[in-house]
C-alpha cells in the first residue's frame, strides 16, 4: 500500500549525537531529520544510537537517516529507530530496490525517504519510487559529485553543474511518475540566502513539496519560498471560480485556460492552505 508524505515545507537536518538541539530544531522547523550518518562520525554512532532512544521527539514530525544498506551500522540503526518509536527513514544512499527492500525485511512498518545521492542511485530513482514503503525521493548533490570523482557540484557563481541539474530533475520526475513526494537537497552556503530563496522558489513551482535545511536561518527562507503570495493566491481562487462556468478551454485575463493550467492553480492554493 502506498503511504502519504505529510511534512514540509521546511525541513531540518539535527546530528543525533546532539540531544541539546533535538527540541529546538523541532520547534523551528516543520520537521526534523535526526541524522545518524554523515554528522555523527564512525566512532561515536553507537553512543548516538543510545541518544536517539532516551530524548524522543513526537514520532509524526521525525526522519532519522540511518546508514546505507549493507554498511555496518544499518542494521544497529533500524533498531534504535524501532526501540526509539519513530516509524520514517531517511536511507542513505539508496543506490537500488534491494536497499529498499532490506528495510523492508528489517521492518515493514518504516516508511522510507529513499535518499538518491549516487550516479547508482539517480539511474534507477523511477525502480526506487516503485517500491510501496517509499514515501518520498530526495537528491544528494555533494554525495553524487563524489560518486562520479568530481570535486564540485555547483559553478563559481553559484549555479549548479549540468550533472546536478539533471540528477535533481530525474528524481523529480521519477517521484511524480509513482505518486511519490520529492525533497529538494540542501543549500550549503547558508549564508547565500538569496541562492536559497531562488532554488526553493524553483522547487516549489517545479512541484517539490520540500526543501531541507542545514541551519535554523534557512527554515525561513524556505517557507516563504513555498508561500504562495496573496496576489498569486488570489489569481488561482479566481480562475478556479472562473473555470465553474465554463465547460472547457476559457480565457482567464491574456491566458489561455485549460485543464492542465487549473491544475497549476490548484497546487497554489495546495501549497497556501498547507
Amino acid at each position: 500500500m502506498t503511504r502519504e508524505f505529510g511534512l514540509g515545507p521546511a525541513i531540518l537536518f539535527c546530528p543525533a549525537d546532539r540531544p541539546d538541539r533535538y527540541a529546538k530544531a523541532l520547534e523551528r522547523a516543520d520537521a526534523v531529520i535526526l541524522d545518524l550518518e554523515d554528522a555523527v562520525a564512525a566512532s561515536e554512532r553507537d553512543a548516538a544510537r543510545e541518544t536517539l532512544v532516551r530524548h524522543q521527539l513526537d514520532p509524526e514530525r521525525v526522519i532519522v537517516r540511518v546508514n546505507p544498506a549493507g554498511t555496518p551500522d544499518f542494521a544497529a540503526d533500524l533498531a534504535a529507530v524501532g526501540a526509539a518509536g519513530y516509524g520514517t527513514v531517511m536511507l542513505a544512499k539508496t543506490s537500488s530496490r534491494a536497499d529498499v527492500d532490506a528495510v523492508a525485511a528489517a521492518d515493514r512498518n518504516l516508511a522510507v525517504v529513499a535518499l538518491c545521492e549516487s550516479a547508482a542511485g539517480v539511474l534507477v530513482a523511477a525502480e526506487i519510487a516503485a517500491a510501496a514503503q517509499v514515501v518520498a525521493l530526495m537528491w544528494g548533490a555533494e554525495d553524487l559529485i563524489a560518486s562520479l570523482g568530481g570535486s564540485t557540484s555547483r559553478h563559481a557563481d553559484g549555479r549548479y553543474r549540468s550533472v546536478a541539474d539533471h540528477a535533481r530533475s530525474t528524481v523529480l520526475l521519477a517521484a511524480g511518475a509513482h505518486g511519490k513526494a520529492a525533497i529538494d537537497t540542501v543549500h550549503l552556503d547558508i549564508a547565500d540566502v538569496d541562492g536559497l530563496r531562488a532554488e526553493a522558489e524553483d522547487g516549489a513551482a517545479s512541484g517539490f513539496v520540500a526543501t531541507a535545511c542545514i541551519h535554523p536561518a534557512q527554515v525561513d527562507v524556505v517557507r516563504a519560498a513555498y508561500r504562495p503570495d496573496s496576489d498569486t493566491v488570489a489569481n488561482a481562487r479566481a480562475m478556479l471560480s472562473q473555470a465553474a462556468q465554463h465547460s472547457g478551454v476559457f480565457r482567464f485575463g491574456d491566458l489561455m485556460v485549460d485543464g492542465p493550467v487549473l491544475r497549476h492553480a490548484e497546487a497554489i492554493i495546495r501549497r497556501a492552505e498547507a
